[in-house]
């Protein structure tokens, strides 16, 4: 089953006095980049999310947010006293070095301080027992429905790849009847070519010539390229009907049809197979941007 890397979900919940919102998003990328925004004060909480994300996604550039507000009458935040100190530290080494600048600077009022990350907290954990198991079991319900969402996009992918792999065998099939038509003749002019080195040049090894015309003969032969072209066809079904992610073992099967088909019209020595090589690295080409999609 393919799934797309671009999805998006979001989520509300609550309990008791606190309510929150969910927010996640991704987009193509070359592995799993996670970029979290949680709210501090919640031990435990930003080990649980990474856990529950890589256990469920497997490649993509994810986004997630979750906002925490509380009722008012609670007091469900509070002041980290050591960040608190920390910041009034650094504000005074801002102010000395200011002073012997000979800068004046404005003194920071207190909403000034309260802005600064860290110094505003959720509240104790002992106030909030239960919270990160409530927030985990509801992160549990968001990623099965991003899951879904990557779903339904995979499965207009997987039409447009199961499309452009049949397309590709289609050419390699045109391929084949075009190197079995040449066949005779190829055939008929390394036998021609071989009378004419024999009556110009009477004292030549004739043995020794038809093994060179036969290394020219085999060297042209694009059986072996288009069996091999036929076998990722095959390879490639099945990495498309696979519920593991595949994006990546199917970005490097492209990357050998691609060396196929570029032998192919290296091999190709007539106007009509060229043509269908090109065809053939182009289709590869368009389905490979589509496989910069798939998770």
């Amino acid at each position: 089953m393919i799934r797309s890397m671009t999805a998006f979900a979001s989520r509300r919940g609550g309990r008791d006095d606190v309510e929150w919102d969910w927010d996640l998003r991704s987009v193509n990328g070359r592995g799993l980049d996670l970029r979290l925004r949680l709210p501090d004060g919640i031990e435990g909480l930003e080990a649980g999310v990474r856990a529950a994300l890589q256990a469920r996604l497997a490649r993509g550039s994810v986004s997630l947010a979750l906002r925490l507000s509380r009722s008012a009458g609670e007091g469900g935040f509070g002041i980290d006293e050591a960040q608190l100190d920390r910041v009034l530290h650094a504000l005074e080494q801002v102010q000395q070095r200011a002073f012997a600048l000979g800068v004046t600077l404005g003194q920071p009022t207190a909403a000034d301080v309260l802005l600064q990350k860290g110094v505003v907290i959720a509240a104790p954990a002992s106030a909030d027992e239960g919270l990160l198991a409530a927030l985990l079991q509801d992160l549990d319900g968001l990623l099965d429905d991003f899951v879904a969402a990557r779903e339904g996009e995979g499965a207009a992918l997987e039409g447009l790849l199961s499309n452009q792999i049949a397309s590709i065998e289609s050419l390699v099939d045109e391929s084949q009847r075009l190197a079995d038509a040449r066949k005779d003749d190829s055939a008929e002019a390394l036998r021609a070519a071989l009378r004419r080195v024999a009556e110009s040049v009477p004292d030549v090894d004739e043995g020794r010539l038809a093994q060179e015309l036969a290394l020219i003969a085999v060297k042209a032969d694009v059986t072996e390229e288009l069996d091999r072209l036929r076998a990722h066809v095959a390879q490639g079904r099945a990495l498309i009907a696979d519920p593991k992610p595949a994006g990546r073992r199917l970005d490097f099967l492209l990357q050998e049809f691609n060396r196929e088909a570029n032998t192919l019209l290296s091999k190709s020595g007539s106007a009509a197979l060229t043509r269908i090589g090109l065809d053939l690295k182009a289709a590869i080409d368009q389905m490979r941007e589509q496989v910069q999609n798939v998770e």
